[in-house]
């Protein structure tokens, strides 16, 4: 399988795929890894504890029945963990600290092997949260964002673990985006089961950092309503107990679908509440609909937007289309959507679905990059 097919990298690292293993404390190491997770674009290890405090909390949950990693030595326990991953996959690290100086040393130690490092702000026992552990981070914004610049100076791929609908969602994701982070995981459940789907997408119209979506996912069904929403990649943890086999059956899923839609996560419509990306499937601006909130929010009047999108598909086959509703692809939906003028009109040019989709891709990215407004400043 190879990695071009979907060409996902950050920095150093590059994943084969768009399917985490995410962590679990006391269950997901190297050896968990490679017996249930050896396809996946990567594997989060973890949670780790690097100081005396974390150490002393992970003990007391271990005398309660809870499943911990504890070592007196985490660094080591950290590189030799590392290392043991046989897959071939992207590996992360989930660490937890009271304090700044061990995730420096860890951070280095992690760049050093090739991997990530992620910082667990996500955690919420009683005993993780008196200790400012985890989701603690969530509520001390200020030593949170402190904590990302200092870890990016040492050169890390950094991720960070967060749950949403613990502080303003939005502002969470701005102020990790400005901080520095390379990567935001979060874990988008609910009150009660299943996965907060409006949590992801606010997520990807607050920032342009890697996604990763996370909770309850067990099928590729779950997996593809997180992708519509923005996630890069999805994550999958409880799930591989219920089932040994998920993550395989995640990676062939999400691999054909690649191979025929071309666009793995392209967005839903923005008139069926897609993110900014879906802003290549919309219209020409001429009557009243979503798009215009959607584009004014990036800082775009009508005629801009328009001009932005025909400014992209000079020279390129979305130019052509003359008997579609507005007269180039450029206007045109989402191949998932039927239209037997699009359709008619790809085989004309014998463009294929996945390659019309690729520069549908390309398109999205350049309405973003030409906003007056960046994503992580709209409103």
């Amino acid at each position: 399988m190879s990695d071009c097919l979907f060409d996902l990298h950050i920095g150093y690292v590059r994943f084969k795929n768009p399917i985490a293993l995410a962590p679990m404390a006391g269950i997901v190491d190297s050896a968990f890894a490679n017996q249930y997770a050896s396809n996946a674009g990567l594997v989060v290890l973890g949670a780790f504890n690097l100081d005396k405090a974390s150490i002393a909390v992970a003990s007391a949950l271990v005398a309660r029945g809870r499943k911990e990693f504890i070592s007196d030595e985490p660094m080591e326990l950290i590189k030799k963990e590392i290392k043991a991953v046989t897959s071939g996959s992207a590996v992360a690290v989930n660490v937890r600290s009271t304090t700044l100086d061990p995730l420096i040393e860890a951070a280095k130690i992690v760049k050093e092997e090739g991997a990530i490092l992620e910082l667990n702000a996500h955690c919420r026992q009683p005993e993780m949260l008196e200790a400012g552990l985890g989701e603690a981070l969530l509520h001390d914004l200020p030593r949170l964002s402190a904590w990302i610049r200092a870890i990016k100076e040492t050169g890390v791929v950094l991720s960070v673990k967060v749950r949403a609908n613990v502080v303003d969602d939005i502002e969470l994701a701005r102020l990790i985006d400005k901080a520095g982070a390379d990567i935001i995981h979060v874990d988008a459940g609910t009150e009660g089961f299943g996965t907060d789907l409006d949590a992801i997408l606010s997520y990807r119209d607050a920032t342009r950092l890697f996604l990763i979506g996370n909770n309850s996912v067990k099928d590729f069904e779950t997996a593809k309503e997180m992708f519509t929403r923005g996630a890069d990649m999805v994550s999958a943890a409880r799930g591989v107990l219920e089932n040994s086999g998920l993550i395989q059956e995640l990676v062939e899923n999400v691999t054909s679908y690649q191979q025929s839609i071309g666009w793995y996560n392209a967005p839903k419509h923005v008139c069926s509440d897609g993110d900014f990306r879906g802003l290549a499937f919309c219209c020409l601006p001429v009557k009243p609909c979503p798009v215009h909130e959607k584009f004014r929010k990036l800082g775009y009047t009508a005629e801009e937007f328009a001009r932005t999108k025909l400014d992209f598909a000079k020279g390129t086959m979305l130019e052509y289309g003359e008997d579609t509703c507005f007269g180039s692809l450029v206007w045109c939906c989402k191949i998932t959507k039927p239209c037997w003028i699009r359709d008619g009109v790809l085989n004309t040019i014998e463009l294929s679905d996945a390659e019309y989709m690729k520069l549908k891709k390309q398109l999205a990215n350049y309405v973003l990059d030409h906003a007056r407004i960046p994503v992580n400043e709209s409103h």
